[in-house]
């Protein structure tokens, strides 16, 4: 409200024109002058009152002394009125404008050094670790708002928070505006989690694409090609941040591993029903997974479930093979020769 009038907003009820204003305003007009008594009449009020409302319509720049008569008030136009009480904020305003766009014109003018010379560090510093996450997430945004042509993305485990799968979607959508191209990589137990299955269903209407697989080696995030986050590793007492790899050859290998994986892994739909391939190829992992000796506990783990989830799956696979015992499994599985398949 800078450089609008004081006494405009100083004047009780001038957020609100009460009808008594606003018909004292229209007698004004009418007579061409604000004539006291003539009002009072109209509104069927005393002198008192309509100084009030006098007063009122002259903070408000309704009512204005006619040149020479200083005592003799007419009514002004609404918009004569407006323009004399916001004019001075709208100057305002407009002169914040331009100093806004004056301000990202020059910063603007420095993009061009800026890249030049982070293109140069990122030759001499091929590889970062980062601990801090608050530092992390700041550099994974920023490659995020820079990204131009691609971003890839592998999350093992299973399902993650709402509250993170919101603010994803947010920025993935975005990305996608952009014209970015964007593939996720999950594993298969994901499919069963609403959550999960809200948030693929939104990215991929607005062209992102998804699959799930039955095992990634760990979180992996590519950005065009160029620079990739892995996670730190060997961390205790702490969450584990990330290490940022630039050089040209690191990258490229990370993104072949990347798309060996994406060439094996099943499209994720989220209108559709899990397929029988997808249950065939948890199966034979779990199957995997214990003929190497990994407990119930582990199997899970590698295999992104929660341990429930794991124990009934052995149990559908030792009704698929008609065993009793897990060691009979065993025997069945290699009779059948499901490890061997696919």
């Amino acid at each position: 409200y800078r450089g609008m009038s004081e006494s405009a907003l100083s004047v009780p009820g001038f957020a609100e024109l009460d009808d008594g204003s606003a018909m004292a305003y229209r007698k004004a007009v009418l007579l061409g002058r604000f004539v006291r008594e003539e009002i009072a009449t109209t509104l069927g009020t005393d002198t008192a009152t309509v100084a009030g409302i006098e007063q009122v319509l002259s903070a408000l720049s309704l009512l204005r002394p006619m040149p020479g008569e200083p005592d003799l008030l007419v009514a002004v136009s609404p918009d004569a009125a407006a323009t004399d009480l916001v004019g001075a904020t709208e100057s305002h305003i407009r002169e914040l404008q331009q100093a806004v766009t004056d301000v990202r014109t020059q910063m603007r003018s420095l993009l061009p050094a800026y890249f030049e010379s982070r293109q140069q560090r990122n030759q001499t510093e091929a590889i970062d670790v980062i601990s801090d996450l608050s530092v992390l997430q700041a550099m994974l945004d920023e490659c995020g708002e820079r990204c131009r042509t691609e971003v890839l993305s592998a999350q093992p485990g299973g399902s993650r928070p709402s509250p993170l799968l919101t603010n994803a979607r947010r920025k993935t959508l975005e990305r996608l505006e952009r014209g970015v191209r964007i593939r996720h990589l999950y594993q298969h137990t994901v499919r069963r989690d609403l959550a999960t299955t809200a948030y693929v269903r939104a990215v991929t209407s607005s062209g992102a694409e998804v699959r799930t697989t039955d095992e990634l080696i760990d979180r992996i995030v590519v950005y065009d090609r160029e620079v990739a986050f892995l996670p730190e590793q060997h961390v205790v007492g702490r969450r584990p941040g990330a290490v940022v790899v630039r050089e040209p050859t690191l990258v490229a290998f990370v993104c072949k591993v990347y798309d060996h994986l994406w060439a094996g892994a099943t499209q994720f739909s989220a209108d559709a029903e899990d397929t029988p391939e997808v249950t065939d190829d948890l199966k034979r992992s779990i199957v995997k997974l214990m003929a190497q000796g990994y407990k119930d506990e582990l199997v899970a783990r590698r295999l992104g479930m929660s341990v429930r989830t794991c124990r009934r799956y052995i149990s559908q696979i030792m009704l698929d093979v008609e065993a009793h015992s897990r060691f009979q499994a065993g025997v069945n599985v290699a009779q059948t020769g499901l490890l061997d398949q696919g």
